[in-house]
């Protein structure tokens, strides 16, 4: 594939992510707008009394006396000058509070990610080339019981062992409690980061894992490798120089359409440890009917999404440079 091919490939899915994005964001207003939440009463505390006049000036203040079309308007504006707005929740720039909420998200997703990724591929590839033996039907199953498993049930149940039952690690945030901020230690982060990353691989790993068994499979009964068998090729041979070769890179193509389920993965898990990232943050935003801020998720995740799929569909294409315009993935 040339680079002006890819270039352009590259250039027609942006247009379809501003159109995606313009659609997603049409759609969240009109949610939050039919939610039931107010968000003056969530602004000030559902406990917190206040008179109509003050509600009023609240309202003004952050332009919720406004039609939703004019509202929905001035923010799309505002957007294209670079202006995000504030967020009610927090008292500042709705970027401020996304940058350092996606800053604790990465380190999560980031560790979660590679981790799934390989521990799916080796025991994928394990799985395949021990077909039908105990270790391919037990890993097998696993993946099969992870799969209809929800992650935030699988949190949920790792508290329970390993902070209630065995007191080996903590049951949330991401730093203990009473501690000062120039007092936390990176012992102290990565002991937290431990359970949240954990649940989010073990719900990552599965995706992958039949996957590559699958395609090992496959391999292994082609065609070139049966013939490498019949040379007397040994089995060692054959893993590195036809099963890794020809497996790796689509589990990898695999792994980064997955951003999706990771982000979806990450804001259950959060919301289970109580970790301060941007799933957590999305949560507060929809309860607490933070439009600004919610809007500016919204954004922010859709580009990490696309970003996944947009990789995932060039590494397609240097799979299989057959694939061009009304194609398969077209």
């Amino acid at each position: 594939m040339t680079v002006k091919k890819a270039f352009a490939f590259a250039g027609r899915k942006v247009l379809k992510f501003f159109l995606l994005i313009a659609a997603v964001e049409v759609i969240t207003f009109a949610l939050m707008e039919a939610s039931p939440i107010d968000p003056v009463t969530a602004y000030v505390g559902a406990s917190t009394s206040i008179g109509a006049e003050q509600r009023e000036l609240i309202a003004e203040k952050w332009g919720l006396n406004k039609p939703p079309f004019e509202r929905f308007g001035s923010w799309f504006r505002n957007i294209l000058h670079g202006d995000w707005g504030d967020s009610m929740i927090y008292r500042r720039p709705v970027m401020q509070v996304i940058g350092q909420k996606f800053a604790s998200s990465l380190l999560l997703m980031a560790a979660a990610w590679i981790l799934s990724g390989l521990l799916g591929f080796f025991l994928g590839v394990i799985a395949g080339m021990r077909e039908n033996s105990l270790a391919d039907r037990l890993i097998s199953a696993w993946c099969h019981v992870l799969i209809s498993t929800p992650s935030f049930w699988l949190g949920i149940f790792l508290i329970i062992v390993f902070s209630v039952r065995l007191h080996l690690l903590p049951a949330g945030l991401s730093v203990p409690i009473g501690v000062l901020q120039e007092d936390v230690s990176f012992a102290d982060r990565l002991t937290h980061l431990i359970l949240p990353v954990l649940t989010l691989t073990l719900s990552g790993i599965a995706g992958i894992c039949l996957h590559t068994r699958e395609k090992t499979i496959g391999i292994l009964q082609s065609d070139y490798v049966l013939y490498a068998m019949a040379r007397g090729e040994s089995r060692k041979s054959i893993l590195h120089n036809h099963v890794y070769r020809n497996v790796l890179l689509p589990a990898v193509t695999l792994q980064f359409l997955s951003f999706s389920e990771l982000f979806g993965g990450a804001v259950f898990v959060e919301q289970v440890f109580s970790y301060p990232g941007l799933g957590y943050t999305t949560v507060q935003a929809g309860l607490r009917g933070d439009m600004p801020l919610l809007m500016g998720i919204t954004v922010i995740s859709a580009v990490f999404v696309f970003a996944g799929n947009l990789t995932a569909d060039l590494l397609y294409l240097l799979i299989d440079p057959r694939i061009r315009e009304g194609g398969q993935r077209g």
